[in-house]
């Protein structure tokens, strides 16, 4: 209530308040512009930092990997039937691989999507990239590529040849990284976490391609065996035995690094 003899005009008051909300405005709206703008400024991934990422990303997998079948704490699952009816099983490697692999890669880019073979829902903000970029990476790839963070897709296989792990065949296993920018391959990196060709087929699907190869090529034909996608890539390489170190390099490193140009 105004005091005695004393009246306030309506239309003062709100020339009064107008003019506070004006003053406001001026105050924060640059506070407000420049938030925004940080918020809707495009974020770049540089290539190298996700190669030298994803390595350290399927080691960190591999290990956990390689302690639960060590364990044999596998608490194997079966997730149903693939289409050529084989078993799809599921373990604790599997799951404890993928929440390193996938959490370590989504902690350090949070913008970037990021697939799995596997789901969960453990969150684990506690993994943190150590920034290392490996000598040998550092070496062949000198230069940064900055790509947008929305481009980028990576896929990861947190534990591939899980039949075979369940079955103690470790020369199979592999944890693989497959990185693409606007959809096109740029980065894989397979890792082998238990550390050999004629022809390469999977341990599964095997019928039909024997069937055509004994075809083709006679009952005479020699065929490989071989369970996991990364496996089998790893086996066209052929390298040398005495060439361990060169093997080593290759088994944690595959497809280097490709310019997305």
């Amino acid at each position: 209530m105004a005091p005695m003899g004393i009246r306030l005009s309506p239309l003062g008051v709100a020339v009064f308040c107008l003019l506070g909300v004006g003053v406001l405005y001026h105050l924060y709206s640059g506070v407000l512009s420049n938030r925004l703008a940080a918020f809707r400024q495009k974020r770049n991934v540089d290539l190298r930092d996700l190669l030298a990422l994803s390595v350290e990303a399927a080691v960190l997998g591999g290990k956990e990997v390689k302690q639960v079948r060590e364990e044999n704490g596998l608490q194997e699952k079966s997730k149903g039937k693939t289409k050529e009816g084989a078993n799809d099983p599921l373990t604790m490697g599997d799951l404890m691989s993928h929440r390193k692999m996938y959490n370590i890669i989504k902690n350090t880019f949070p913008d970037i999507t990021v697939n799995s073979e596997e789901h969960d829902n453990v969150v684990d903000k506690s993994l943190s990239w150590s920034r290392i970029i490996p000598g040998e990476i550092a070496e062949k790839v000198k230069d940064q590529s900055e790509v947008p963070a929305e481009s980028v897709t990576v896929w990861i296989d947190p534990l591939d040849a899980t039949q075979e792990y369940t079955e103690n065949l470790l020369k199979y296993v592999t944890t693989m990284v497959c990185v693409a920018v606007d959809g096109k391959p740029v980065i894989g990196v397979i890792h082998q976490p238990f550390n050999d060709f004629t022809v390469i087929i999977s341990r599964s699907h095997s019928g039909q391609v024997i069937n055509y190869v004994h075809k083709a090529f006679g009952n005479s034909s020699d065929t490989v065996q071989a369970g996991g996608a990364g496996y089998k890539v790893l086996s066209l390489l052929d390298l040398p035995a005495e060439n361990y170190q060169l093997k080593r390099l290759w088994t944690r490193l595959i497809f280097m690094f490709i310019s997305p140009t």
